[in-house]
């Protein structure tokens, strides 16, 4: 997919008018390929692609606005959760960030809110192997963003959250079912199964566009298998192997989390009643079969928007 720059430039002999600037046009392609087209004003509007720049625009207005709701939506329902603790710690996976996505992200943006309440203890993040994201992308973010932060092993989630030093886990997610379950990066069901073990609520921060209602369960999800140099080679598959070569790999990309081990899914719409976000049926009494019909009339309702 092409990525589309562009920078309006003043045409040096132009006058004052707007119809003699000219738009220089770069089309930049994943290898660093580039094209550069020159138009003056008239024949940059009546270009095809105009459309797909505005529809672009668009979206990452939608975007920014989800992400934003996603974030207040979440700190206010984790807070009154919480409303034992003045403060808490936070465990996240992964990159879930403005990294990830055009926005301002997703589980990422809810720490981001509940650091701005002034109730954010300390952020903690899994490095994420094999390929990292969570090192390289998500510690990055939060040093940047002068969140107070720790990185932690992967496998020692479990250890962290036996010292009760982590209150809430929460994580992303590329697809969430009919029945609740949750597709994300491999490893986040290990982590739901600790939390559950420890009693650590463990919420799914994901935008409505990723409620596929036509899966009844994770089970349905066709799962990727990643090249097995990612944990052959060192630096996530482009370094040296390091590894004997006879050895047989599997590395998925995803793993599911059902829906027993959620405390909640948070999205970016308000449901009537002043529903935050699904939650467990337990939580409020909300039937089982209602609690993810809710998500669908988030989106059907234009009440909700």
């Amino acid at each position: 997919m092409l990525q589309l720059n562009l920078q309006r430039l003043s045409n040096s002999a132009a006058t004052a008018t707007g119809a003699n600037q000219v738009f220089l046009v770069i089309l930049l392609s994943p290898c660093n390929s580039y094209h550069v087209f020159m138009f003056d004003l008239v024949t940059f509007c009546s270009l095809p692609f105009r459309a797909y720049i505005e529809a672009a625009e668009v979206m990452l207005e939608d975007d920014v606005a989800s992400n934003k709701a996603i974030g207040s939506y979440g700190s206010s329902f984790i807070q009154i959760q919480q409303k034992e603790s003045k403060k808490f710690s936070v465990l996240t996976r992964c990159n879930t960030g403005s990294l990830a996505i055009a926005g301002f992200g997703t589980a990422l943006r809810v720490i981001h809110a509940l650091h701005a309440d002034g109730v954010l203890e300390r952020a903690y993040c899994t490095e994420t192997r094999p390929f990292n994201q969570g090192s390289r992308l998500t510690a990055y973010e939060l040093v940047h963003d002068k969140i107070p932060a720790t990185l932690i092993a992967d496998f020692a989630a479990a250890a962290l959250m036996k010292t009760r030093s982590i209150h809430v886990v929460i994580v992303g997610a590329d697809r969430v079912t009919a029945n609740g379950g949750t597709a994300n990066k491999i490893g986040t069901y290990s982590l739901a199964s600790s939390a559950k073990h420890h009693g650590v609520q463990f919420y799914v921060a994901a935008p409505l566009t990723s409620v596929d209602l036509s899966l009844s369960s994770g089970n349905e999800i066709v799962i990727e298998e990643r090249s097995p140099k990612e944990l052959l080679n060192t630096h996530g598959g482009m370094g040296e192997q390091v590894v004997a070569s006879v050895i047989c790999v599997w590395n998925p990309t995803f793993d599911v989390t059902p829906a027993n081990l959620i405390s909640g899914i948070i999205t970016e719409k308000v449901v009537r009643l002043c529903l935050l976000l699904t939650v467990k049926e337990s939580a409020i009494n909300v039937p089982r079969n209602l609690k993810y019909h809710l998500i669908y009339e988030n989106a059907k309702s234009s009440n909700c928007r």
